[in-house]
Order: structure tokens, then sequence, then C-alpha cells
């Protein structure tokens, strides 16, 4: 699965804002998105992914929601 689909799925399940650093923790803890080199996911790239995406993804209150 993509990251930016863990994403969706992790903050969907939940049904409320998540960090960077909880929803990595949810992706890794759940083998949603495994990296090319088998490293885990970090809050770093969670970022990065929120700011490729603005159509699906806002951060509001150190949080990650979904956009309207």
């Amino acid at each position: 699965m993509r990251l930016e689909d863990a994403m969706v799925y992790v903050l969907a399940t939940a049904g409320y804002g998540m960090t960077t650093r909880r929803i990595a923790e949810v992706i890794n803890r759940e083998k949603l998105h495994v990296r090319t080199d088998g490293n885990p996911v970090t809050d770093r790239q969670v970022y990065a992914a929120v700011y490729r995406n603005p159509q699906t993804f806002v951060k509001e209150g150190g949080r990650i929601l979904f956009a309207m």
C-alpha cells in the first residue's frame, strides 16, 4: 500500500486527527506500508506526504486531518 493510502486508512479508522508521529507509529505497527529499504516509516515522511497531497490532507492544530 502506498504511504498516502496507509495514512488515509489510519485517519479514517481512527475517526479523528492525529500527529505525524502517531500516524507513523500505527502504519509501522500494522505494517500498512513497507519502505523499499525495509526501515520503518518516519514522522517526517508522513509530514512530507501531507504537503505533497494538499487536496487530501491538512495540518491543523498540530494534527493531520482530511482536507475538506
